[in-house]
Parts: structure tokens; sequence; C-alpha cells
């Protein structure tokens, strides 16, 4: 078991740091995945991402290029599903996952030099990240939380007020597009790091939480954010004074989260 004493090693200060401004960002965007109710969408774009970047390891190309390309192009065809009823639509980005899921493990079974990558981009692999990853990192935050704000007002009203755009002679589907090629790129890096269950995770139980227990839109944002960066944290700590992977223990905690906020309000219900 390691000692306390490696929580603040600085060996282990820049794998931390790189892995916060996604621990803020993936909720946030998981906010409004939610609230369009394509979450599931989340996890086919990281596992793509993923695909991706073994696909261009083949290739000898930098793997976080081809995680990103390959988030864009599931962005992409998420996009293109929109318009299908959302039974199709859930099955769309059923689909991609599985896609993304197969071309994965093909990769890894036949390609040597796949198969660490892969076992990496399962498992995360934060504890390899420097100073690259960071700068990448924040910068994906700045430019996440730029576009969040920007398109926040166009996403929330074409989600309540639909007739708004129609009225005035417009249509949302330009918001909705850039929104999604934000996400992508957002999970395709955040998979390079902390790996693909993890980044679903963050994207997914954060809002998940503050769904049912926040009063205002506002709020929900920060409650997610909070728990995003309250799980992260409380992860780091535990992998490394277990010695386990990361990426593991962060989707258990956050899954112990959601658990126990599912049992909260399933007796807080039969109480009132």
């Amino acid at each position: 078991m390691l000692q306390t004493e490696l929580l603040l090693d600085p060996l282990f200060l820049k794998p931390f740091l790189t892995g916060l401004p996604y621990a803020v960002l993936l909720p946030l965007l998981g906010a409004y995945l939610r609230l369009k109710d394509e979450w599931l969408a989340a996890l086919a774009l990281a596992q793509t991402a993923a695909a991706g970047a073994l696909v261009v390891l083949a290739l000898a190309w930098p793997p976080a290029v081809g995680g990103l390309l390959g988030a864009l192009l599931a962005a992409t065809a998420k996009h293109g599903a929109e318009g299908l009823a959302p039974a199709l639509r859930g099955a769309a980005y059923a689909l991609l996952l599985l896609f993304g899921w197969g071309v994965a493990v093909l990769l890894v079974a036949n390609l040597p030099v796949a198969e660490r990558l892969g076992h990496a981009l399962l498992d995360g692999q934060l504890y390899f990240t420097g100073t690259a990853e960071l700068l990448t990192a924040l910068a994906v935050l700045a430019i996440g939380l730029g576009g969040v704000a920007g398109l926040s007002r166009a996403l929330l009203a074409a989600h309540f007020f639909p007739d708004h755009f129609r009225a005035r002679g417009r249509s949302a589907s330009r918001d909705h597009l850039l929104f999604d090629l934000l996400v992508a790129a957002a999970l395709g890096f955040a998979t390079m790091s902390v790996g693909v269950m993890a980044a679903f995770a963050l994207v997914f139980v954060p809002p998940f939480l503050a769904f049912h227990r926040a009063t205002s839109w506002r709020r929900g944002l920060v409650y997610a954010v909070a728990c995003g960066l309250g799980g992260y944290v409380a992860a780091f700590a535990l992998a490394l004074l277990l010695d386990q992977p990361f990426g593991a223990v962060l989707s258990l905690v956050l899954a112990a989260l959601a658990l126990v906020g599912v049992l909260r309000a399933s007796t807080g219900g039969r109480r009132g």
C-alpha cells in the first residue's frame, strides 16, 4: 500500500492537475446532454475516441490526433441522427457505441502495438501525463467554458421554447452541431488521460445527481461541477493509497455517489 506522503509528491502533482480541468468541464457538458436526454451519446463518443486513437496508432500517428478525429466523426454522425424519433436516436447512439467498441477490441487483439494503449485507454493513463497533457487540458477547459457560455442560451431556448427559433425563421441545428463538436473534442482529449469509462462517469453521474437535488438550472450546474470535483479528488487519493488504476476507482467512486443519491431520494419519497 502506498504511503499518504505520495499524495503530496511532486511526481503526482502534474497528473492530478491534468485531470482537474476535465472534472470541471465534463460534468458541465453532461448537464446539457442530460437536458437533451443524450447522455448515452457521451459513452459512444468516448468509445469512438478510443477506437480512433488505436486506428491512428497503427499508422504511426499520435494517438491524441486519432482520439480527437474519432470523436469528431462520431459527433457528426450523432448530429445526423438527431432528426430521428427519440427511440431510434437512442438506438443510433448504441450502434455507434458498439461500432467503436468492436473496432477497438479487434485492433487490440490483432496489433501488438495497440494492446498496451488499449488497456491504458480502458484504465486511464493519468499517472503518465506530463506538461503537454496539462497544458492541453487547460486549453480544452478554457475553450469548453467559452463554448458553453456562448451556446447555453440557445440550447436552453431550443429545449424549453422550441417554437422560439421557428417563429424567428431560424433553426437551432447549427448550435446543436457546435455543441456536439465541443463535447466530442472534450471527450476525445479526456479519454486519452482518464480513460473511456471514467470520462463517461464524469459526464453522467454528476448531472444525474444534480437533476435530482438542484432547485434551479444554475444551481444544478454548480452542484454537478462540485460533485465531479469531489469525486475526482477522492478517487485520485484512493487510487494512490490503494495502488489501483485511477479510471476504475473514479468510476466506482462516482457510481457509489449515484447509488447513495438514489437511495436518499427513494427514502425521502417514501417518507413524503
